[in-house]
């Protein structure tokens, strides 16, 4: 897959990872379609910003109306606010479940028709290593992320006849303003060899998708999957 030749739809562009993906998608030449819930705080040249909730099915659907020319959709729209599952927010652990499982499910579905029309294309969903393992304060996150991880594996089925790349972006540590937050108001250390830079994340993730597979991990995750297994 070329991506200098792609129109790729981004969520949740306006900061952090997303916003790393779209400054390197125009970086590459490709055309980018940035969606965000708050678009004015798109602010990168070179692109088309679209309004997009992605909890909310018709915002999904408008926005595939608009972008009828993506040939990849980057799912990376995410919250991490749902605290611990059993003392935690009950509002709090459905958002998070919301916003991370079924805003990916409602863009999946709002672009698989267009992607089919389109060549089949790839969908690139971001998850998490929160998904095989995780610490007191994040485990709704976790579980939303574990979900995640089941409709990317779901749906690499479902679209296969027509011929969509669906791929895992599986990191551990971002160093992100969300991530660096959470540590320091649990008190959390952040082993610094495991951080992630989101521009290199990007980068190594676009490189990845360009090759075709479909699961794309750093030296954390690595790790946390191998010992699944034991």
């Amino acid at each position: 897959m070329e991506i200098a030749t792609s129109t790729v739809v981004v969520t949740g562009a306006n900061r952090g990872l997303g916003r790393a993906f779209v400054t390197e998608l125009v970086r590459r030449g490709a055309k980018v379609y940035a969606a965000a819930r708050r678009p004015e705080l798109v602010d990168i040249p070179g692109v088309t910003v679209l309004a997009l909730d992605v909890t909310n099915a018709a915002s999904a659907t408008a926005a595939a109306e608009k972008a009828v020319d993506a040939d990849i959709l980057i799912n990376n729209a995410a919250t991490s606010a749902g605290g611990n599952l059993v003392t935690g927010d009950l509002a709090s652990i459905r958002d998070v479940m919301n916003t991370n499982y079924y805003g990916t499910l409602n863009m999946v579905r709002a672009f698989a028709p267009v992607l089919g029309r389109n060549g089949g294309g790839a969908i690139l969903n971001v998850l998490s290593g929160a998904a095989w393992e995780t610490v007191p304060g994040n485990t709704a996150y976790a579980a939303a992320k574990s979900a995640q991880w089941g409709l990317t594996n779901g749906i690499r089925i479902e679209l296969a006849d027509q011929g969509t790349l669906v791929s895992a972006l599986v990191p551990g540590l971002i160093a992100t303003e969300t991530l660096l937050a959470f540590a320091a108001e649990h008190d959390y250390p952040l082993p610094k060899e495991d951080l992630n830079e989101p521009e290199h994340l990007a980068s190594l993730a676009l490189d990845r998708l360009a090759a075709g597979d479909i699961e794309i991990l750093d030296q954390s995750t690595i790790r946390m999957k191998r010992a699944l297994s034991r």
